[in-house]
This record gives C-alpha cells, structure tokens and sequence, in this order.
C-alpha cells in the first residue's frame, strides 16, 4: 500500500511537470509566433553586386583575389538598400585596399540558409575554387532549432573541404539572437542561450578544421543592444547599413590575413565583452579605411 501511494504522488508530480513544460512549450511557441509576425517575411532578396572591386590607388597590375561569400541572409546582406552596403562589397573593398590588388567577389550567400544548406553553397564554390572565403551562418539553425551537434559537423566537415581546396576560411560564428527585440521574453532568453551555446561550438570545430573562427556574438552583441534603433533595420532582425559596417570592422583583418595580405602586424586573440571597446579600437589600415568611407558618405 506505500508503494501505491508512493506511485500516485510521483504521477501527480510528473503530470504537474509535465503540464508546466506542455505551458511553457505553448508559450514560446506562442511569442515565436508572434515575433515572425513582428520581423515580417523579406519583400526582395538583399541587392547583389559581384564583380571586381579595384583599390583606389592601383600600383601596377596585379592579378585579382578571388574572394567568396558563403551562408545565410546576414552573409548576402539582407536589411540594406544599396548595392555599396553589402557587406560582402565592404569587405571586398577592404581586401582590395589592404592586397593593392583587385577583388573579385563572387556571393553565393542564400537568405533563409541554416547549416544543412551549406554542402550545396560549398559545391558550387568548389567548381571554381576562390583564394578566401567568409562563412556567417547559425541564426537561422536557433529559430528552427537544428541540433547543435548536427550544425556544428556539418559546418567542420565543410570547412575542412574549402581548406583541402586551399581556401583561407574566416567563419563568422552565430550572432547573439538575445539582442533582437521582436523576439519577447522567455522565449529571447532562451534564443540568446541556444545561439551562445552554438557559436562556442563553432568556434572549437572551425578552428580543428583548419579554419579561422570570428566569435560575433562576442564582439558585436553589446553594440548591438546598446543602439538597436542604430545599427538594425526595419525588420530589427536583420543589420542596417551600420550594423553591417560593424560586422566588417571585425571580419576584415582575419580575412587579409587568410589570404596572406594582412600588413597590420599579428592578430591579437579575440578579447572578451568588456575589452569591445579596445577591440575596435581604430589602430589597423583597414579600419582607418572604413572610416574614410563614412566621412566620405557625409
């Protein structure tokens, strides 16, 4: 008779659990609802702009860097309204600036691409092989929600693959999700733990894979929540053309030093939250070039 009375507590306890999860399952599924109705569904796909980005100041002629954009809406550049704002065209320019040598660019970036899209994008950029490649994927693996494990082998084995072709790889890691307003609480908190969980992970597999991991979360997350109305666009999911700027202020040194053309002195380890300030510290070429660029829009 204890063991029965014992049996039925412990199933009243489990069908409370179990009724406060099926409630909180209801409830995220309810504000992830909700936020697809605030971010809205794209009207176009982001402008494109392949081509040949020549430095300013050419000295003789030089062969041009081929450089490829592989991943998800952020890598094509959705949220911008010119061609010129890309952030594939910034850091195509950057490179080109930092090489004194032309960049062709060419993007095969898809809006709506979780990590299982990847195998495809990296096929095609194999057929004819660039000498460096960015890679920005994640978010759209936390809202709909692939296995951590699944999108971290997936993303090492492609890695590996753009590596055996003899492509330098930059991979720019799962932004933080918990800095997009539309997305209500619990449900953002939630977002923010399974997108930082995510981008560890990226990092440790890029890196055993041959590649170069830029944690974005890390480095651009504060920024972001600090001046949403800023650097986000209409949708405030997506970067505008400054939160873009952000992004290629931290991507471009790893990339010039991919592809062998980093003039700035050795990299320094990716500093944490606290030291953003010094990490974006104006001291590179490449930087001072960005700079330029926005007095110049001025």
């Amino acid at each position: 008779m204890v063991g029965a009375r014992r049996l039925r507590v412990a199933a009243v306890a489990l069908g409370a659990v179990g009724g406060g999860f099926s409630a909180l399952y209801a409830l995220l599924s309810e504000q992830g609802r909700r936020a697809r109705l605030a971010i809205g569904v794209p009207e176009a796909p982001p402008p494109r702009a392949d081509g040949v980005y020549t430095p300013a100041h050419l000295h003789g002629i030089r062969p041009s860097l081929r450089f490829a954009v592989v991943g998800d809406s952020m890598a094509a550049g959705l949220g911008v309204d010119r061609e010129d704002e890309l952030p594939g065209v910034l850091m195509a320019r950057g490179l080109a600036e930092e090489a004194d040598r032309p960049v062709r660019l060419t993007t095969y970036a898809i809006s709506g691409s979780t990590t299982n899209d990847l195998p495809a994008q990296v096929d095609r950029v194999l057929q004819d092989p660039p000498d460096v490649a960015l890679v920005i994927i994640g978010a759209n693996d936390v809202t709909t929600r692939v296995s951590i494990g699944t999108a971290v082998t997936v993303l090492a084995t492609e890695v590996r693959r753009l590596r055996l072709a003899g492509i330098g790889v930059v991979v720019g890691t799962c932004p933080d999700l918990g800095a997009i307003r539309p997305i209500a609480q619990p449900l953002r908190s939630v977002a923010r733990s399974w997108s930082l969980r995510l981008a560890k992970e990226q990092k440790t597999a890029v890196e055993q894979a041959g590649g170069v991991a830029v944690p974005l979360a890390d480095l651009l997350s504060p920024e972001f929540l600090a001046r949403p109305g800023d650097l986000f666009s209409a949708d405030r999911f997506h970067p505008n053309a400054a939160g873009y700027d952000a992004a290629a202020a931290i991507l471009l040194a790893p990339l010039c030093s991919v592809a062998g053309v980093w003039h700035g002195g050795p990299l320094p380890e990716w500093p944490q939250r606290s030291a953003l300030a010094e990490a974006r510290r104006p001291t590179t070429r490449i930087v001072a070039w960005l700079n330029r660029k926005h007095r110049q829009q001025k």
